[in-house]
Order: structure tokens, then C-alpha cells, then sequence
């Protein structure tokens, strides 16, 4: 039974077609895969979260924060493309590590990009919110707050009622996307194109406006005194590593349009490592600005970049820019993760472990129609009830796990199939590799006891699908 569960799957062959029935279009190159990598990165973490981690956790040195985050993606990444030369399908590291850690391992990988997709997409739709709200207000429009705000909130590590009935707001953006991603690749792949370039034209705008304003004297400390586990000093610097990881993990929806892709082999590392590198910069930016803009005391708000403006009235023709640009920024990163995740289940259930009727293709529009749906309703679910921070740090938590594993399968798959053509070599994976895995744990070790809880609780609901279904009609043990 152990050997069965941990058997490996060498022959990806059959997850490149339906089967005889439609098949997905390949429209993507290498620019349009970097634009889908941008549109995932920049987002949430950029208008959001950046002000939260600093405000909260690690202060100005939020930034230090930022690159550490960023050390461990790049880590990641260069494993990512490297084992997107060696298996170009659309399962991410839940193929990847079939390929070298076996099923129930593969299993639990992509049980955990559920997460990973579904939830970040309802976190930044939660996100999305504070600046629509913002934007209406701006206008004289002004919504119920019962309509705005999740009915749950996060306090002292426990679940609470706030008394509001819905975040409509995010509901209705996530559907909107949902229905575009049902439409077409073609389609959603170009509007993302189009708001990528619109957003990073606006931060651009935005940190060279905002620089002049800049006072050296918010970023002293730079390092300000400890508060307590987690909150200021080193212990802050960590947690906020953790906390803006979110920030990074869209690089890895790349792989997830591979079977999309017009040259797989060459367009994925490619469009990985470039969307990385573009957005660390964005990232280190803009957090320079908004720190030096105000005091990071008063960053903790649903909408940071408008409070810093807000402080500098000479600046106050930038707040209708930002908001237009993190409304764009934010309806991106949902699109890449509304078109990621039926990807997931679709290759998931090519190999037996879902139910058949998650592979099936639209046939005029050539999508994963049905997941699209089933992808978008949970996602708007999760947008209306839950508040933000819980869902970031879920996702972070799902998606460091899910790394651990790909950065730990180049190295197996270097010993255990050293024959196979790679386009592209991780360089010194002796080091790379493990730096990864080390990097990958050191941020989990940061996450609340609470979340551990809740990872425990959506792995046990795993399994018992896993054990349930997936072992009864794995194809991978049919053949066995």
C-alpha cells in the first residue's frame, strides 16, 4: 500500500489532450506569460499588504522584509522553471511533485493550491473593496458599510461576528472575472495584458510623484524596538516576511497556463524569472515611498497607499490614480488565479484522483467551463464572509508548502532521472535547492498557531477525499 501511494508518475503524455475531445488553445509567448505572472505579483501585496506588514510587524524595515520574501521566490523560481522544461503541462508543482514524491505527496500538493489560488483570489477580492469603497466616496457615493464589510473578522486568534452582512463589492468583481474566464483565454489573457500595463505605469506615477515628499525621518528607527513575539526587532522583520510572501506567490501561476503556452520549454522560464524580478523592484519602491510618505503607525488601513497620499495635501491629485490603479492591479491577480485554478483540478482529475466532470472542455470556447464556475462561486463565497489578513496567511501557508516541494523534487529528480533533456538548469542546485526548502520552512515557523489549525483541519478534509475517491480511481495505480 505505502509503495503504491508513494509511486511516481514518469509518462505525462496523457495530460496534454481531452481524450479526443477539445483541447486547450495555445495563444501564450513569452511576453504574454510575463504579463500573467505580473498580473498575479502585483496586486494585494503592493497596495495592502505592504502598509499592513509595516504598521503591524516590521516597520520600515518592511523592505528588508520584501527581500527576504524575495530571496525565497527566487530560490523557488529557478526551480519552477527548471521543471517547467522537464514536464510543460498545466499541473504546476502538483506535477511536479507526482513526478518525484509520489501520489498521496502530489495529493497533498495540490490540495494545497486550492488554497493557494482560491483563497489569495479572495483575499485580494476582500482587498478590492477598501479602494472601490475609496473611489465611490471620492465621487460622493457611499455604500452601506453592512455591505462591505466580511461578517467574520480576525481577533486574538479567534473568529468573531461583526454584525455586516457581506462584502458585496467583492462578490460581484469575482463574478464578473469568473464569467471573462469562462469566455476565453484569448480574451481574459489580453484585458490582463492591457491592466498590467496600465498598473505598473500608475506605480511608476506614483513612487516617482511620491519621492519628493519623502522624509527620512519616518524611517527612523529603521528597525523599531520589540513589542512582542512578532511585532517590531528582528521577530517583526520575520513575521512580515512571512505576511508579504503573499505578495510573490502569483510568479507560480505561470506554470499553470503551460498546456496554453505556444513554446512551453522556453516561454515559462522565461516569464517566470523576468515577472519576478520586475515586480521585487515595484515592490522595495513602493514600500520605500509609502514609509518615508508617513509614519508606518498609520499604514494599517484597508487602503495604505490613499492614507499616505492623504497626508500630503500637494499630492492630492494622485488619490484618483491610485485608486483607478489598485481597482486595475487588484481585478488582475484575480483574473490569473480564476484562470489558474481549474487548471489545477482539470489536470488533477485527468489522472483519476477528481471526478471526470472536472476535465471536461467548453467546446466553442476551448476553457475548463465547469471549474471556471465551480472556481468563481467558491471564491466569491470566501470573498463575502471572510476578512483579509486570515485569508493572506492561509494562502501563504498553502503556497510555502506546495514550494518546499518543488524545490526539494529538482534535487531528487537530479539523482533519481539524471538522463532527462533540461532547457534550463537550476545553477549550484546543490545550493539553490535546499537554500529553497530552509527559506520555505523558516517563513512557515513564522505563521500563528491559529492558521496551523485551520492547515491541519483543510489537510485532514483532503485526505479523507483523497481516501475516499482519489485511491479507488487513480489511473496511476489502475496501471499498477
Amino acid at each position: 500500500m505505502l509503495k503504491q501511494l508513494l509511486a511516481r508518475k514518469t509518462d505525462f503524455s496523457d495530460a496534454d489532450d481531452s481524450h479526443g475531445g477539445p483541447s486547450l488553445r495555445r495563444t501564450l509567448g513569452p511576453w504574454g506569460v510575463t504579463a500573467l505572472g505580473i498580473g498575479a505579483v502585483i496586486g494585494t501585496g503592493i497596495f495592502v499588504v505592504t502598509g499592513q506588514a509595516a504598521a503591524e510587524h516590521a516597520g520600515p524595515a518592511v523592505l528588508i522584509s520584501f527581500m527576504l520574501a524575495a530571496i525565497c521566490s527566487g530560490f523557488t523560481a529557478l526551480c519552477y522553471a527548471e521543471f517547467a522544461t522537464l514536464i510543460p503541462i498545466s499541473g504546476s508543482s502538483y506535477s511536479y511533485a507526482y513526478a518525484t514524491l509520489g501520489e498521496v505527496v502530489a495529493w497533498f500538493i495540490g490540495w494545497n493550491m486550492v488554497l493557494e489560488y482560491g483563497i489569495s483570489a479572495s483575499a485580494v477580492a476582500a482587498s478590492w473593496t477598501g479602494y472601490f469603497t475609496s473611489l465611490l466616496d471620492h465621487v460622493g457615493v457611499h455604500l452601506p458599510i453592512a455591505l462591505t464589510e466580511a461578517p467574520l473578522a480576525f481577533s486574538n486568534g479567534h473568529l468573531v461576528s461583526t454584525g455586516h452582512i457581506m462584502n458585496l463589492p467583492a462578490v460581484a468583481i469575482v463574478l464578473a472575472l469568473t464569467w471573462l474566464c469562462y469566455v476565453g483565454i484569448r480574451e481574459s489573457s489580453g484585458l490582463n495584458v492591457l491592466m498590467v500595463m496600465l498598473k505598473v505605469g500608475l506605480i511608476i506615477v506614483v513612487v516617482v510623484a511620491g519621492y519628493r515628499y519623502v522624509d527620512p525621518a519616518n524611517w527612523h528607527p529603521f528597525v523599531p524596538a520589540s513589542e512582542g513575539p512578532g511585532k517590531y526587532g528582528w521577530s517583526g522583520i520575520m513575521r512580515g516576511a512571512a505576511m508579504v510572501f503573499f505578495a510573490y506567490i502569483g510568479f507560480e501561476a505561470t506554470s499553470t497556463a503551460a498546456q496554453e503556452c505556444k513554446n512551453p520549454q522556453k516561454d515559462l522560464p522565461f516569464g517566470t524569472l523576468v515577472s519576478l524580478v520586475i515586480c521585487t523592484v515595484l515592490y522595495l519602491a513602493m514600500a520605500a515611498v509609502l514609509t518615508g510618505l508617513i509614519s508606518y503607525t498609520q499604514l494599517g488601513t484597508s487602503e495604505p497607499v490613499v492614507t499616505a497620499i492623504r497626508a500630503h495635501p500637494e499630492l492630492g491629485w494622485l488619490r484618483l490614480i491610485v485608486e483607478i490603479g489598485a481597482l486595475i492591479g487588484l481585478s488582475s491577480v484575480i483574473l490569473v488565479m480564476i484562470i489558474a485554478q481549474p487548471r489545477i483540478f482539470m489536470i488533477m482529475s485527468r489522472d483519476g484522483l477528481l471526478p471526470p466532470v472536472f476535465n471536461r472542455i467548453h467546446p466553442k470556447h476551448r476553457t475548463p467551463h465547469l471549474n471556471t464556475l465551480i472556481t468563481g462561486a467558491g471564491i466569491a463565497i470566501l470573498a463575502a464572509v471572510f476578512p483579509l489578513d486570515l485569508l493572506a496567511d492561509l494562502t501563504s501557508m498553502g503556497t510555502l508548502i506546495a514550494f518546499v516541494a518543488v524545490c526539494a523534487g529538482v534535487l531528487i529528480l537530479r539523482y533519481t532521472s539524471p538522463e532527462l533533456p533540461r532547457l534550463f538548469r537550476v545553477p549550484a542546485a546543490w545550493f539553490i535547492c535546499p537554500a529553497g526548502v530552509v527559506s520555505c520552512v523558516a517563513l512557515l515557523s513564522f505563521m500563528a498557531w491559529f492558521n496551523w489549525l485551520l492547515m491541519i483541519t483543510w489537510t485532514v478534509i483532503g485526505l479523507v477525499i483523497y481516501f475516499g475517491y482519489g485511491v479507488r480511481h487513480s489511473k496511476l495505480r489502475q496501471r499498477l
